[in-house]
C-alpha cells in the first residue's frame, strides 16, 4: 500500500524548477526542496545581485546558502523510481514485450509481460508486478540490473558466481573463487576498473575512426571534382580539336580521328581509374562509419560485462591504411593537345609525322606514378593460378595449383598441346595486360619467375624461358640473380630473398621484378619494351626445387 501511494503521490517529488522527479535533492531554510543542479543554476543567472531566494516561496538569504543532500528524501525519490515512477510509466512496465525485449520469466500465459529489472542472484527476469518481492526487506542482498537477456553469460560456468573481475593476464571476466583457483597470482582488477581503462582506450580509437572518415571524405570530394574535371577537360580538347582539324586539307583527316581516339581512351581510362578510386573510398567510409557506430554504441552500453566481452573484437582491429593517398592531377589536362593540334593546322604533312609523338606523349601524361613502395604495389595484387596443362611431367601442383614442384619421376600426364616438354617449366591460367603484381615464394637451388606469351613454343631449345623473344626471365640462384631475354643475359645484383614481387605495367611496357623482405621491396631489375599480347606468368624449376604463388588476401 505504501508503494502504491508513492506512485499516486508522486508529483509531490518533481522538481519545480525543471518539473521532473529530483535527482540529488537538496533542502533550502524554507523548506522547499529542488534538485542540486537546478537550483546552483538558477542562483547562478543572479549572481550578480548578491541575493538569494527560493523560487517557490521567494524568501530571500543574504549569503549564497550552503546546499545539503537530503538523504532521506533521495531515498524516497529512489525508491520510486523502483516502483515504476508516475501511472503512465506505470501502464508501460506492465504491458505485453515487443519484439527484441526481455520477457518475464515467471509470467504464463500466450503473452509474457515486459521484464523491468533482472536479478543477478536469481538469474531471473521480472516484470513489475513479479518484482514486488524485491523490494522486500529480506531480498536486500539480491542485485537488480536492468532488464537483460543472456543473463547465464554473468555467470561463472565453474563456480556459478557472478563475474565481478577481470583477469588482464587471460583477458577474461572471472569470479572471486576463480582468483583463488585457476587464476592464482593472475594480474586481476573490478570489472568497473577495467571498464573504465578501455574505455578510454576506445574513445582514442573512435576519434582515430573519425579524423580518417574526415580525411577520407576530403579526399573523395577532392576526387569528385577531379573527375568531372576529367570529363570537361576532355570533352573541351575533343571539340578544339575538331574545329582545328576541318581546317586542315584531307591529308590530316587520318591524323584527326586518331587525335580524336586517343582523347576519349585517355579521358575513358583516366575516369575509369578514378571513378574505381571513388567507388573504393565510398565503401571504406562506409566501412569507417559502421565501425564508428559500433564502437559508438558500444561506448554507450551499461553492462560492463557485455562492454568487455565485445571490447576485444571492436579494439584490437587497427584502422586498415593500406588504401593509398589520393593524388589528384592538375585540372588542365588536355590544354596542350589543342596548342599543339593549333600548330599542326600551319604545317605540311611531313611536319605532322615528326610531331605526332608530341600530341602522344602530351595525352599519356595523365598515366598513374610508378609504385615505389610494396604498399603501393598491392593494390594491383592478382589472383594467379597455375595451368595443369601446361605442366611439365617432372613438376607436381598442389595446393589448389598454387604450388609447384620437381619430382624425379615423371608423372603419367595426358597428351596436351600446351604441355611444355623438354623444360621443366609450367604457364599460369591467367592472361594479364593491365597493372598487375604478384609474389612467388621459392626454396630450393635454383628457379626462374618469368613472364611468356602464350604462342610460346612447348618443345625444343626455343621453348626455354628466356632464350626466345617471346619470354622475360629472372633466374633466382641460392646467392645471385640474372636476368635473360632473347638469350641475352644481363647480371642482376640486390638483396637475396625467398620471396620476389613481380610487377607488371602492360600498356607502359615495363616488367619489374622485386625482393620482398616483410613489408619492404628493393627493386632488382626493371624492362621497359613493348608488349604486343597478354602475358602469362611461368615458372622454371630446377632439380629439388619449389616455388609458390602467394596469395596475398
Amino acid at each position: 500500500m505504501a508503494q502504491q501511494g508513492v506512485v499516486l503521490d508522486q508529483d509531490q517529488f518533481c522538481c519545480s524548477i525543471c518539473l521532473d522527479l529530483l535527482k540529488d535533492p537538496v533542502t533550502l531554510a524554507c523548506g522547499h526542496s529542488y534538485c542540486s543542479s537546478c537550483i546552483e543554476g538558477c542562483w547562478d543567472q543572479d549572481e550578480q545581485k548578491g541575493v538569494y531566494s527560493c523560487p517557490q516561496c521567494r524568501q530571500s538569504f543574504t549569503r549564497r546558502p550552503a546546499l545539503k543532500r537530503n538523504y532521506m528524501l533521495a531515498e524516497v525519490v529512489e525508491k520510486l523510481k523502483e516502483t515504476g515512477g508516475d501511472q503512465a510509466a506505470q501502464s508501460d512496465l506492465t504491458s505485453p514485450a515487443g519484439p527484441g525485449e526481455v520477457t518475464c520469466d515467471l509470467c504464463t500465459g500466450p503473452r509474457k509481460q515486459r521484464a523491468l529489472k533482472s536479478c543477478l542472484v536469481c538469474l531471473l527476469s521480472y516484470c513489475q508486478t513479479h518484482l514486488q518481492p524485491h523490494y522486500h526487506p529480506k531480498m536486500k542482498n539480491h542485485k537488480l540490473v536492468e532488464a537483460m537477456s543472456g543473463l547465464q553469460e554473468m555467470i561463472c560456468s565453474s563456480h556459478d558466481k557472478l563475474l565481478e573481475v577481470f583477469c588482464r593476464t587471460d583477458q577474461q571476466c572471472i569470479c572471486m573463487l576463480c582468483i583463488m583457483d585457476e587464476h592464482k597470482g593472475h594480474d586481476t582488477v573490478s570489472v568497473k576498473a577495467e571498464r573504465k581503462e578501455k574505455q578510454d582506450k576506445l574513445v582514442l580509437s573512435q576519434q582515430e575512426v573519425q579524423q580518417r572518415v574526415q580525411q577520407r571524405e576530403k579526399e573523395l570530394k577532392e576526387l569528385q571534382q577531379a573527375v568531372e574535371s576529367f570529363k570537361r577537360s576532355g570533352q573541351a580538347a575533343v571539340e578544339d580539336s575538331e574545329r582545328i582539324f576541318t581546317e586542315l586539307i584531307r591529308s590530316i583527316e587520318r591524323r584527326r580521328s586518331e587525335v580524336k581516339d586517343l582523347i576519349r581512351a585517355q579521358q575513358g581510362a583516366a575516369v575509369s581509374q578514378a571513378e574505381g578510386l571513388l567507388e573504393r573510398l565510398e565503401q571504406e567510409i562506409a566501412e569507417l562509419r559502421r565501425r564508428d557506430a559500433e564502437l559508438e554504441k558500444l561506448s554507450h552500453t551499461e553492462d560492463n560485462i557485455h562492454f568487455l566481452q565485445n571490447y576485444q573484437s571492436l579494439s584490437s582491429t587497427s584502422v586498415s591504411s593500406d588504401v593509398p593517398s589520393i593524388s589528384v592531377p592538375p585540372l588542365q589536362y588536355f590544354k596542350h593537345v589543342t596548342e599543339v593540334v593549333s600548330e599542326l593546322r600551319d604545317k605540311l604533312e611531313e611536319l605532322i609525322q615528326r610531331e605526332w609523338s608530341n600530341i602522344s606523349t602530351t595525352v599519356d601524361v595523365f598515366l598513374p606514378p610508378e609504385p615505389k613502395t610494396r604498399a603501393d604495389l598491392l593494390p594491383y595484387s592478382c589472383q594467379l593460378t597455375l595451368d595443369p596443362n601446361t605442366l611439365h611431367r617432372n613438376l607436381y601442383l598442389s595446393e589448389e595449383n598454387r604450388k609447384v614442384t620437381r619430382l624425379k619421376q615423371q608423372q603419367p600426364y595426358p597428351v596436351h598441346p600446351e604441355r611444355f616438354t623438354l623444360y621443366p617449366q609450367v604457364l599460369c591460367r591467367e592472361a594479364l595486360s593491365g597493372r598487375c603484381y604478384w609474389e612467388v615464394e621459392w626454396r630450393g637451388n635454383t628457379v626462374d619467375i618469368a613472364v611468356s606469351y602464350k604462342d610460346i613454343s612447348r618443345t625444343g631449345d626455343n621453348s626455354y624461358f628466356g632464350y626466345n623473344n617471346k619470354s622475360w626471365m629472372l633466374q633466382c640462384y641460392c646467392n645471385c640473380y640474372t636476368f635473360r631475354h632473347n638469350s641475352v643475359d644481363t647480371a642482376v645484383s640486390g638483396p637475396q630473398s625467398s620471396r620476389v614481387g613481380v610487377y607488371l605495367d602492360h600498356k607502359a611496357g615495363t616488367l619489374s621484378f622485386y625482393s620482398v623482405d616483410s613489408d619492404t621491396v628493393t627493386l632488382l631489375h626493371r624492362v621497359q619494351t613493348t608488349f604486343t599480347q597478354p602475358l602469362y606468368p611461368g615458372f622454371w624449376l630446377c632439380y629439388n626445387a619449389s616455388e609458390e604463388i602467394m596469395k596475398l588476401w
